[in-house]
């Protein structure tokens, strides 16, 4: 894995990864994962397919690290 970094994830997305893992790999189907984590099918396939993209970094909200639109410092 040359050039990867060491990527933090939290338990919660450990466990997503495990699962949606299992989904790819058909050792479980789509509508156990999501029953199992608690989301709907489609959610399941949207994160399943970019795990295919992106590896487990797919699991990883999107604005993780951005600061919230509370945080907007006004002059």
């Amino acid at each position: 894995m040359a050039g990867k970094g060491i990527l933090m994830l939290s338990r919660e997305e450990l466990r997503r990864v495990s699962l949606i893992r299992k989904v790819l790999e058909g050792e479980i189907r789509q509508r156990e994962g999501a029953e199992l984590l608690d989301l709907s099918d489609r959610q399941v396939r949207r994160i399943a397919r970019r795990m295919e993209e992106e590896g487990d970094e797919g699991v990883i909200h999107r604005s993780r690290g951005q600061p919230s639109h509370g945080c907007v410092q006004r002059w």
